[in-house]
């Protein structure tokens, strides 16, 4: 199994790669056309703002790269917010490879922005990603935009209102919160991921 993780500029790359390492998987972090196009996965994972994530891709030249892959690619936190068409972020364009807009988490009273820390998964939608993740297991979030809960969420979290946690659309997924933080679940996750046959 060939994995690569993209050099997307994210604080996470390390404990990604520390948690891809721990199910047995050495992952390099690659920032070319031709390693990304020669792996079997693709990881995309970030930290930060959706601006400066697709500046990073466009100053590398990978934008059509990620948009034209077939092979599985999975986005992780700012990386999955990417996949988008656009986030209200910055009124960022994204990669659009999933449709739809990334927009601020509402605040409410009790509800802050960001949202940090630990909450439920509720499967929406049947997916191989999700097994052995039942119902209500907790992931571990740092965010403060998220993507709409639609018709390609397999898995919602609520803060304030619902929020997509997982998505899939043909060979690209993406998480919103950070498996590498999440514990058994994101580990489940990963193993998952690196089983992945899209339909």
């Amino acid at each position: 199994m060939s994995l690569v993780l993209v050099d997307s500029g994210g604080a996470n790359l390390g404990s990604v790669r520390y948690a891809l390492q721990r199910l047995g998987v050495e992952a390099p972090l690659v920032d070319r056309r031709e390693d990304i196009l020669r792996a079997e996965r693709v990881i995309l994972p970030g930290v930060g703002a959706a601006g400066p994530a697709m500046a990073r891709l466009a100053e590398l030249d990978l934008i059509d790269t990620l948009r034209t892959l077939r092979t599985p690619l999975l986005g992780v936190c700012v990386g999955m917010q990417i996949l988008f068409e656009t986030s209200e972020e910055g009124d960022a364009a994204c990669l659009g490879l999933i449709p739809g807009r990334v927009r601020r988490l509402p605040e409410a009273p009790g509800v802050r922005v960001p949202h940090m820390g630990w909450n439920r998964l509720q499967p929406r939608i049947d997916s191989p990603l999700l097994d052995g993740i039942p119902a209500g297991s907790w992931a571990y979030y740092v965010h403060s935009y998220a993507a709409p809960a639609g018709e390609h969420c397999v898995a919602a979290s609520v803060h304030g209102e619902p929020f997509a946690a997982m998505v899939v659309r043909g060979n690209v997924a993406g998480a919103q919160f950070h498996p590498e933080r999440s514990a058994e679940v994101g580990a489940r996750l990963l193993e998952n991921f690196l089983r992945w046959t899209p339909a």
